[in-house]
């Protein structure tokens, strides 16, 4: 018996035996599969052992390679979008890094803009004051200090006694060239003598000449011995006159370097000496001040200058130009002036900081600067400005120079940002962010 059926497209054909029992083993299928397009395969299976059957192979692969490509299509997909998301968030990631190092390595900077003005016509420098005559007070013999009469601040006058030193050393060594000098002058008495008689001998030709001479020749050596004893004898008279201290001259003291008892060393700095007492004469004081080179040709001896001191606040002290180096010092190309100023009530104190302020010619009209906006270069001296976020490195010329603050006549306008305390490697065209500064 024939059948036919369809079965996902695919036409089939059953053939069995016409009496074949029911539930029997022993038959046999014929199939044939062939494709709706017309282009089919045949295939029959043949049971070995039953000789009559044939079942579809090719159908039942076909179905289980469809959804194990369907499923690794799938599989293949996901690891395509997960490779595909992973390296787009990496190369995000890298363009964020390279975003954020190239923002932070921009140098931030802090600017100040010029300020115009006319110069006030004075100029202000700093200065140390000290006494018009400031010693230090040494021994000059040696020994042990047996007292002292004035302490710090006191004032002496010239020819008080100080301080008096204990010499035994030096009493022992007089005593010893006095008794030197006993000895000497009684050798050249009994030299005198001798020659005295001789040359009266002479007279009678009783002794030679030869002979005179040798006693009148011992006679005047008596006397050079004599003349070096009495002055070994001033020697240490003086070096024990100099165991009283006395004041040189009017003043202070401003230091007292000894006590009772102190071992004392004559001499100075040199020989390893230290001073007993510092005195300085504070009537007068003198005030030395560096004065920039431009302003060297305004600052002339006997004109006056003004000193300001922070402990008299609105107080002036008015001083008078003595002196100056009349030489540029070429290490701070400036000339050393001094300004000596009256003190008779001591209110300025030597080794006080004050201001001495000079007058100068106006300067007309330019721009302020702090002076530590400044460059130093081979090029001269030039000012960091920054232009739409870049620096540009302009050369300016300088008309005052004040200290803090100098005044440039050129290469500045008043809308440049001027970037403070700059770095030695700043260049030219250089991207930077401003932070801050001087306002406008």
């Amino acid at each position: 018996m024939t059948q036919q059926f369809e079965h996902d497209g695919t036409t089939m054909t059953e053939t069995k035996p016409d009496h074949a029992p029911l539930g029997s083993e022993d038959h046999g299928y014929n199939v044939d599969e062939t494709n709706q397009d017309g282009a089919g395969d045949r295939l029959t299976s043949h049971a070995a052992a039953h000789g009559g059957t044939t079942v579809p192979i090719h159908a039942t692969n076909m179905k289980l390679g469809r959804g194990f490509w369907l499923s690794l299509l799938v599989v293949a997909l996901v690891l395509l979008c997960v490779i595909v998301y992973g390296i787009h968030s990496r190369s995000s990631a890298d363009k964020t890094l390279v975003q954020e190092n190239t923002a932070q390595s921009i140098p931030e900077v802090k600017v100040v803009y010029p300020v115009g003005g006319a110069s006030s016509g004075s100029l202000s420098l700093p200065g140390n004051t000290q006494g018009f005559v400031d010693t230090p007070i040494y021994s000059r013999t040696n020994g042990y200090l047996k007292r002292w009469f004035f302490d710090i601040g006191a004032h002496v006058r010239k020819g008080q006694l100080m301080a008096t030193i204990e010499t035994p050393e030096v009493d022992q060594q007089l005593l010893a060239a006095q008794a030197d000098l006993k000895v000497s002058q009684a050798n050249l008495n009994l030299a005198k003598i001798t020659s005295d008689r001789y040359a009266n001998l002479l007279k009678s030709n009783s002794v030679s000449k030869q002979e005179a001479d040798q006693t009148q020749s011992d006679a005047i050596a008596k006397l050079a011995q004599v003349e070096a004893s009495e002055a070994a004898v001033r020697r240490l008279q003086q070096l024990q006159g100099f165991e009283q201290i006395y004041a040189p001259y009017d003043g202070i003291i401003t230091a007292r370097n000894t006590d009772i008892g102190n071992l004392i060393q004559g001499g100075d700095t040199n020989a390893g000496a230290r001073a007993l007492f510092q005195i300085a004469d504070i009537r007068t004081l003198r005030v030395f001040v560096s004065v920039p080179e431009v302003y060297s040709t305004f600052v002339r001896d006997g004109g006056t200058a003004t000193l300001t001191a922070d402990e008299y606040p609105g107080q002036e002290f008015t001083g008078n130009i003595t002196r100056n180096a009349s030489a540029i010092d070429p290490a701070s190309r400036t000339l050393n002036v001094e300004v000596d100023v009256p003190n008779p009530q001591g209110k300025l104190l030597p080794g006080a900081y004050v201001v001495v302020h000079f007058k100068v010619p106006t300067t007309g009209t330019n721009l302020t600067l702090p002076s530590n906006t400044l460059l130093f270069r081979a090029e001269g001296m030039q000012a960091a400005v920054v232009r739409d976020g870049k620096v540009h490195l302009v050369g300016v010329k300088i008309a005052a120079d004040h200290g803090a603050t100098v005044e440039v006549s050129s290469g500045l306008t008043k809308d440049d940002q001027v970037i403070l305390d700059p770095s030695d490697s700043i260049q030219n065209g250089q991207p930077v962010k401003v932070t801050g500064g001087a306002g406008k």
